[in-house]
């Protein structure tokens, strides 16, 4: 019997031996080589592994740039530095140079200014109110203000003001973009942080219909467009939309707008003319 239970533990113990081998070969005969730059690539990304990129974590960032499917620049949270970082690692030259997104809040119809048409008692999230009869504002259009971008955002970038409207905090925004995709009303967008101008509404309803829900609405009266010298901005289907690639940020059409629908931020540069 002894001897039994020794050969058998002989045989197994030669048996895994063999097998451990056959693995270490094939290991070393099939192995694919990986390309020492996706280390290098992940090494200079911040970590976040927000998705933001549209891959999963930073290193498939890293294995798509490698592999032709993203470009250098694709990484909204490293912005320009971590962008010229990647080109160097990759060889190549940084075409136009990148510029820091930030998210943008296109809705000022908070409860000072937006009408409510009905109470909502329900689950503490804007696409459960979006459900319900389309939330409580009576602007179909309007932020629902239940903070859904808020707990979406994995960098504490946006918080609820006290006029019941999400703030975003410019300096701590990455661009990861997961509050665009927690809003339902597609209100929230990823412009340049180095533009001040922004027309703070998404109805399409007509002017008379605007006004009767929110003070602040854009009415279409195109009163921007005809002060605007830069051909930057355009009332479409009632609603103004501001071109940031021709935009100077003058604020021109901020100052023209009747219902203080486009906003110059604190803190915007102050643009004179050159006679000035």
């Amino acid at each position: 019997m002894a001897n039994t239970v020794i050969v058998s533990l002989v045989s197994m113990g030669a048996m895994g031996a063999l097998f451990g081998a056959g693995l270490a070969w094939a290991s070393r005969k099939f192995a694919v080589e990986s390309d020492s730059r996706i280390d290098d690539i992940e090494a200079v990304l911040p970590g976040a592994n927000c998705g933001g990129c549209g891959y999963p974590g930073c290193r498939g960032f890293a294995e798509a740039v490698v592999t032709g499917k993203a470009s250098v620049d694709g990484c909204p949270v490293g912005g320009s530095g971590v962008a010229a970082e990647v080109a160097k690692i990759m060889g190549v030259e940084l075409e136009g140079g990148c510029e820091r997104l930030v998210a943008l809040v296109r809705c000022a119809g908070g409860r000072a200014e937006a009408k409510e048409r009905a109470e909502y008692v329900g689950i503490d999230d804007c696409r459960a109110a979006e459900v319900v009869a389309g939330g409580s504002k009576g602007c179909e259009y309007g932020c629902l203000g239940l903070a859904s971008c808020v707990k979406a955002c994995p960098f504490d970038a946006i918080a609820m003001g006290p006029n019941g409207l999400p703030v975003v905090d410019k300096a701590a925004c990455t661009a990861c973009g997961r509050c665009v995709v927690a809003c339902p009303r597609d209100l929230i967008a990823l412009v340049p942080c180095n533009m001040y101008v922004h027309v703070l509404c998404r109805s399409y309803d007509r002017g008379k219909e605007v006004r009767d829900n929110c003070q602040v609405g854009c009415i279409g009266c195109k009163a921007c467009e005809r002060v605007c010298e830069d051909d930057a901005i355009h009332v479409t289907d009632f609603l103004a939309e501001i071109d940031y690639t021709k935009c100077t940020n003058c604020g021109a059409c901020a100052a023209k707008c009747p219902t203080k629908a486009i906003i110059i931020e604190d803190g915007a540069p102050k643009v004179t003319s050159a006679a000035s």
